[in-house]
């Protein structure tokens, strides 16, 4: 009988703890402040991020998400995957836009109504919105309203991880899956693919599966077979 190997090295979630600041440590500090406590009042001023692709943003709204569900908060949460986006709800207590940069005209029309009903709530204290995006509010390709309104409050400019931020963070994932992931094929991942650690990050889950499916251990070899095998 063939045995199965188990995942039991799962890879946490997002949160802003885990998060490798590097230079964003001013971005990381403020989501930080204000996500604060559970019930604490959040500022009504808008906060907007933006950066490259791989600069984690999306590892921050996700990670500002779900800290907001650990405390029972509601929140509206807005991605380019969402083609018809709901109402704005008073029971949310935020709201994020994620990849704004990339929203179609139904969900800018959604982003400004919910951007609208947040700061001026027709019930209630006005709310807080986290949007995000890889151009600074001036240049991204939105209605002029909804432009205007993502560059009123707090704006951060996240800047890619160093290479030695990019191997901590690899060999953090990798400890947390339960892999033993060598120097030598961190090397590899840095000089052979992109440097984007949005892509890093999903080559290392392919190859963790990869691993337990195959019941090898981590190397080089192993991950130029998995690459040669798709």
């Amino acid at each position: 009988m063939k045995q199965l190997a188990l995942d039991i090295g799962l890879a946490s979630g997002p949160t802003l703890e885990n998060f490798h600041a590097g230079s964003n440590a001013q971005a990381l500090q403020h989501l930080r402040l204000a996500v604060g406590e559970a019930g604490a009042p959040r500022s009504p001023v808008p906060t907007y991020l933006w950066g490259e692709a791989g600069t984690g943003k999306s590892h921050l709204l996700r990670a500002v998400y779900e800290g907001l569900r650990a405390q029972g908060a509601r929140a509206g949460w807005l991605d380019p995957s969402m083609r018809w986006p709901t109402a704005f709800d008073d029971r949310w207590s935020a709201v994020l836009l994620h990849d704004v940069h990339r929203y179609s005209e139904a969900q800018q029309a959604a982003a400004f109504n919910w951007f609208i009903n947040a700061i001026d709530p027709a019930v209630g204290a006005p709310r807080w919105v986290l949007a995000a995006g890889e151009l600074p509010p001036a240049d991204l390709p939105l209605r002029d309203d909804l432009r205007t309104r993502l560059a009123w409050g707090h704006v951060f400019q996240l800047q890619p991880l160093a290479e030695d931020g990019r191997r901590a963070v690899l060999h953090r994932q990798a400890q947390e899956r339960g892999m033993v992931l060598t120097d030598d094929v961190v090397d590899y991942m840095l000089s052979h693919f992109s440097r984007d650690l949005g892509s890093l990050s999903q080559l290392l889950d392919r190859l963790d599966g990869y691993a337990l499916r195959t019941q090898r251990a981590v190397t080089i070899p192993l991950l130029k077979t998995m690459l040669q095998g798709e």
